[in-house]
């Protein structure tokens, strides 16, 4: 992997794949907080 394109395009797609599984985390975990909270489904 000497080729600093390359490596450019790998870090890229782990930062998008990590900041993707991130937001959806997060996502989830704000859902189970509104559910405890108000008992209902959140907003869509």
């Amino acid at each position: 992997m000497d080729n600093d394109l390359l490596k450019r395009l790998v870090w890229s797609g782990l930062l998008a794949g990590f900041g993707a599984l991130a937001s959806m985390a997060t996502a989830r975990a704000a859902a189970i907080a509104y559910r405890k909270i108000y008992g209902e489904d959140p907003p869509e």
